[in-house]
């Protein structure tokens, strides 16, 4: 190992470690929105004591005792600045309080021996990407009727509406699980019932973003306000059969990508007054983490953003990690704006690509022409009469508002039985096909009126969204026309290749580890809805916390499959994954997660969880001066040129495996050994080594691959950074 590796390996630690020490003081800093302070002038501080919460500690002591002791701890380091009684204590995922606390009493904890990090509150958005999106091939997320079973999949988020049939108690879901011991809190609007065979446990966290800062329509119970947790449990886990029924188009069957899987709700995102203040306190983030570790969940889903560093609720999802936990979580949504949230080696952090397009065409009649966009209804319209909402209005009505096909600015006596064209914009585009159904109009054109996105929505009419140029022309030969005819035709599916969104988060080419891990559909994924938020109780979900329930539901089906541990499922979701071609490692990772090939990776490459730790609090490197992490990933400096990683043989049978690495442009890639022999659960260590061309760019990536006898394929992600 060269002297320049050791360095490297030394700094990407101590980065780490640097990172989330440097929290102290976390109010100057950019980053999510800070909670405001209290009139007395404190704030909500987050303390995180070193060392492991019960579930990462090796010791003979019971979990009581532990308890009790980092209790102790935290009472002392509070006594010793005067501090208030916390708001919360966490025990489980790690050491650490909640507590209001003056800048000058957080300083002097921050100073404390045993104090790993303070930093204030903040509030962080969940990765929703409303607007942005396009209908899935089936228009659900799997047609799965099975898989998951025995599973529990933790959704910290918004909460859940448990009175969907995505989430009643249906034969075949078998025993609870016996791992499992969480059970459901209740009250006026959660009662019993809302935990059932299927929902399995329901708990709430509020003291963060606090009770006087949500809505007064709130639910302060588990119950979904905002539509958000609701929906990513129902692509993870939701029933399979379940009829989609939206107004009068009937849209198959839906199942979740695990259907059989169980669901625990952690209630941490609430909605305020303001919708631009909605969002997740860390602190209610970090309670709902701690607890869904307690109550020991085999699969945690994290449909939030929030810093991309190493803070204290990265060390909270390390605890699930070292209780054996699938923890996945969203890259977020700002693209190459900032770079992808939950860096941490020991989360599956998953971004977003396109999937398959509905389309539809718009045909004008007369010699027309014939123009297509997006749409999600199976029904066809017309020939009908086509009208300019602008040309419609209702008496009274403003024509802008008609314009824009404005709830109530429509006139029904002209607009019955027609195709209605709307401009984008001002009112919501459901809301627009909801006005031309309440004028008795057949369909609706949906146009851009500048470079904006096409989107399949679920619309009361049948709807093409159409761009900016197309829209234009069916406006201009409408009015050269006047008695013109139109045909909306549902067109099928476009089966375009996946390509990584272009807000979908990314990776640090200076971080410790490739970012994002995967990536999964992120665009029009339907999921289960509360009817308040919408009366058909179905709506797409667009962003990467639709990606990231995916690969959760994918998550549960390798556990419930293959009963695999937590690192072991890490690394088959990665290996298995199919390559975004032409794309970076840091934008799409190991590729687009594929479950069936997820089942068979023939290969994994296992982590030690107490690794994970040793990482962090920079002792890796100490023990085991080689590698740092055997993670299903390479992310090397300009300056190395060789890392090593162990692979395993998950099959059933003794294999000859034999390796390739391609795609380097810059590079010559060497593995050795190029072939192993291994038996069932037989490991082998490889090394690979780069040597760069003379005069070609510093930066370069590729992968490396192994191949079994059986034609199973193991393939990870290597970057050389700049």
């Amino acid at each position: 190992m060269t002297a320049a590796r050791r360095s490297r390996s030394h700094r990407a630690v101590r980065r780490a470690v640097a990172a989330a020490v440097a929290l102290v003081g976390a109010a100057a800093l950019a980053g999510p929105a800070p909670v405001a302070a209290a009139q007395d002038g404190t704030d909500l501080w987050l303390v995180t004591l070193a060392g492991p919460g019960t579930a990462g500690d090796t010791s003979p002591l019971p979990e009581t005792m532990l308890e009790l002791s980092m209790r102790g701890q935290q009472d002392a380091v509070l006594a010793a600045v005067g501090a208030p009684e916390p708001v919360y204590r966490w025990t489980s995922a790690l050491n650490g309080v909640a507590v209001r606390l003056t800048r000058a009493q957080a300083d002097e904890i921050a100073a404390q021996p045993g104090v790993v990090a303070t930093e204030r509150d903040t509030v962080r958005p969940l990765a929703a990407a409303p607007g942005r999106g396009s209908a899935t091939e089936r228009l659900v997320p799997s047609g799965r009727q099975r898989g998951g079973a025995g599973v529990v999949i933790g959704v910290v988020d918004s909460g859940l509406s448990p009175d969907s049939p995505a989430f009643a108690s249906v034969p075949g879901l078998g025993e609870r699980p016996a791992r499992f011991r969480g059970d459901c809190s209740q009250s006026a609007d959660w009662g019993a019932s809302a935990c059932n065979g299927k929902v399995v446990g329901g708990s709430w966290f509020l003291a963060g973003f606090g009770e006087d800062a949500v809505r007064s329509a709130s639910s302060l119970s588990p119950r979904d306000d905002d539509g958000h947790g609701t929906q990513v449990a129902s692509i993870a886990a939701g029933n399979a059969g379940v009829a989609v029924r939206v107004d009068d188009d009937e849209l198959g069957s839906y199942a979740g990508v695990a259907p059989q899987a169980r669901l625990a709700v952690y209630k941490a995102c609430w909605t305020a007054p303001d919708p631009a203040d909605d969002g997740c306190s860390t602190a209610d983030l970090v309670s709902a983490v701690d607890r869904a570790t307690h109550d020991r969940v085999d699969v945690l889903n994290l449909s939030v953003g929030g810093s991309p560093g190493f803070d204290v609720l990265e060390r909270a999802l390390l605890g699930a990690a070292e209780q054996d936990v699938v923890v996945v979580a969203a890259a977020g949504n700002d693209g190459e704006r900032a770079f992808a949230s939950h860096p941490s080696p020991w989360v599956t952090t998953v971004g977003g690509t396109t999937g398959p397009d509905r389309r539809g065409s718009v045909a004008l009649g007369g010699g027309g022409p014939v123009v297509e966009g997006l749409m999600a209804s199976p029904r066809d319209v017309g020939p009908a009469r086509l009208v300019v909402g602008a040309d419609v209005s209702a008496p009274g009505a403003r024509i802008d508002d008609a314009r824009v096909c404005a709830p109530g600015s429509l006139d029904a006596a002209r607009v019955t039985g027609a195709v209605v064209l709307c401009d984008r914009g001002r009112v919501g585009r459901v809301d627009k096909s909801a006005a031309v159904e309440r004028a008795d109009g057949v369909g609706m054109v949906l146009a851009n009126v500048r470079r904006q996105s096409l989107d399949t929505d679920l619309h009361s009419v049948p709807t093409v969204h159409l761009d900016r140029a197309d829209g234009d022309a069916v406006r201009t030969w409408s009015r050269s026309h006047p008695l013109a005819r139109v045909t909306l035709t549902s067109l099928g599916t476009d089966r375009s290749a996946s390509q990584v969104l272009a807000w979908s988060g990314s990776g640090d080419p200076a971080g410790a580890v490739v970012k994002p891990d995967v990536v999964a559909p992120a665009t029009g994924v339907l999921g289960a809805v509360p009817s308040d938020v919408r009366g058909s109780r179905w709506a797409f979900a667009s962003g990467t916390s639709a990606a990231t329930a995916i690969t959760s539901g994918t998550a549960a089906l390798l556990v419930d499959r293959r009963g695999w541990s937590a690192t072991a499922v890490r690394s088959a979701l990665a290996t298995s994954a199919a390559p975004v071609r032409g794309t970076s490692p840091l934008r799409a990772g190991a590729g687009r997660v594929r479950a069936e090939r997820a089942l068979r990776p023939g290969l994994v490459y296992l982590t030690d969880p107490a690794d994970y730790r040793a990482f962090i609090d920079g002792r890796l490197a100490g023990r085991d001066p080689e590698q740092v992490l055997n993670l299903p990933s390479v992310l090397l400096g300009a300056e190395e040129s060789r890392t090593r990683r162990t692979i395993t043989n998950v099959g059933g049978r003794a294999l000859y495996f034999s390796s390739s690495a391609h795609g380097f442009a810059h590079h010559r890639a060497v593995v050795t050994p190029a072939a192993v022999r291994l038996d069932p659960g037989e490991s082998a260590r490889f090394t690979l080594t780069l040597t760069a061309r003379p005069g070609a760019p510093r930066g370069d990536d590729g992968t490396v691959v192994w191949r079994g006898g059986d034609g199973t394929r193991a393939s990870i992600p290597v970057v050389v950074s700049r």
